[in-house]
C-alpha cells in the first residue's frame, strides 16, 4: 500500500514519476492517456516498497533514475530486501543521477527543491514541488512524515532523533497550508501536522 506518485506540468504536459512501486502499471497507464512527456524517476528514498516499480518504469520510459547517494546501499539490495519479506523484483537498473545540496530539478514549468531529510533512512529527501514564480509548493515526502505518525528509525541507517529534526528543520519550514504527500495513508499538511501529531507537538 505504498502512495507512488505522478506529477506533470500543465502547459508542457512533462511529468516525473515519484517512487513507483506495485502501482507502476497504473502511473504509466495514466502517462498514456494524458499524452505526458516523463522526463525522469524520482526517489524520495530507496525502501523495497518505494522502488519495486523502477525496472518496470525505466524499461518503458528510458528516463533517468534519481536518488540521494546516502541510499545507494539500500537501493542496491533491493532483490534481498524483497526476499526477506517473501517478494521478487527485478533487479534494479543503475542510478543514472544523484540528488545534490542545493541544486533544484526542473520539468517544465515546475522546479523540485529536493531538501535532504535523513531519519527514515540515511538518504530521504523531501520534493518541494512549485513554480518558480510563486512560494508555494506542494511537499512529496516519502516515509518521513506521515498524518498522524512520522516514519518507522528501526531499519538500517534509521535515527529517530535525525527524523525529528528533519521534520521539525525542514518541512515545518514551509507554511501551515502546504499539503504534504506521503509515502502512506492519506494526504496532509504542515499545520495540521504541527498540531495534532503526537510525534511533533510540543
Amino acid at each position: 500500500m505504498e502512495n507512488g506518485f505522478l506529477v506533470s506540468c500543465e502547459a508542457t504536459r512533462e511529468a516525473v514519476l515519484i517512487d513507483p512501486g506495485d502501482a507502476v502499471d497504473d502511473m504509466l497507464d495514466a502517462v498514456a492517456r494524458g499524452a505526458l512527456e516523463p522526463v525522469a524517476i524520482l526517489l524520495t528514498h530507496a525502501h523495497v516498497d518505494h522502488v519495486t516499480g523502477v525496472p518496470r518504469a525505466k524499461t518503458a520510459l528510458g528516463v533517468p533514475i534519481w536518488l540521494h547517494r546516502a541510499d545507494q546501499f539500500l537501493y542496491d539490495a533491493a532483490v534481498e530486501q524483497a526476499r526477506m519479506f517473501g517478494l521478487e523484483v527485478d533487479p534494479m537498473p543503475p542510478v543514472d543521477e544523484y540528488f545534490e545540496p542545493g541544486t533544484p530539478f526542473a520539468f517544465g514549468e515546475l522546479i523540485v527543491d529536493v531538501r535532504h531529510t535523513p531519519g527514515h533512512c540515511p538518504g530521504g529527501v523531501c520534493l518541494a514541488i512549485g513554480r518558480p514564480d510563486a512560494p508555494a509548493r506542494e511537499l512529496f515526502v516519502g516515509d518521513t512524515l506521515f498524518a498522524g505518525s512520522i516514519g518507522r528509525t528501526d531499519l538500517p541507517g534509521g535515527d529517530y532523533d535525525t527524523l525529528i529534526r528533519s521534520i521539525r528543520e525542514v518541512l515545518f519550514a514551509y507554511p501551515d497550508e502546504t499539503p504534504v504527500h506521503s509515502g502512506h495513508g492519506p494526504d496532509t499538511t504542515v499545520g495540521r501536522e504541527r498540531r495534532t501529531n503526537p510525534f511533533l507537538v510540543g
